[in-house]
């Protein structure tokens, strides 16, 4: 059965590039436009892990994955935050938060891939 993943981006653009990797890659993708949409999509169905951008409307990244956290169906999944951000106080937050990995944009769809992969489960 194939693995499950929420993508959390405000850029319908890189949505769509990430979705296709995965895909590629044989993901099954959901797909949130920011922090406060993606918790709607959180309503108790398996995902294996969620890769968030940081800085959106709404609710951004950090505080998303914090809000994630508390849910206990998804208090152990795997979260990579994909983003233009490379402050080490912001990775800081995103650690503290929940966050286990942090691939910067622009991005190689194998670089995602291979962060994917160490955090899917098998």
């Amino acid at each position: 059965m194939a693995k499950t993943i929420l993508i959390v981006d405000d850029s319908a653009s890189v949505r769509q590039v990430v979705s296709i990797a995965l895909k590629g890659a044989g993901y099954e993708v959901i797909t949130g436009n920011d922090g406060k949409d993606a918790l709607t999509k959180l309503n108790g169905q398996r995902i294996h892990l969620i890769i968030s951008d940081v800085n959106m409307p709404n609710m951004d990244g950090i505080t998303f994955v914090a809000e994630a956290k508390k849910l206990p169906a998804y208090k152990f999944t795997p979260i990579i935050m994909l983003t233009t951000e490379s402050q080490e106080d912001k990775k800081r937050q995103a650690q503290a938060a929940g966050a286990k990995a942090w691939v910067t944009k622009p991005f190689q769809p194998e670089q995602m891939l291979s962060a994917v992969a160490k955090l899917v489960q098998p």
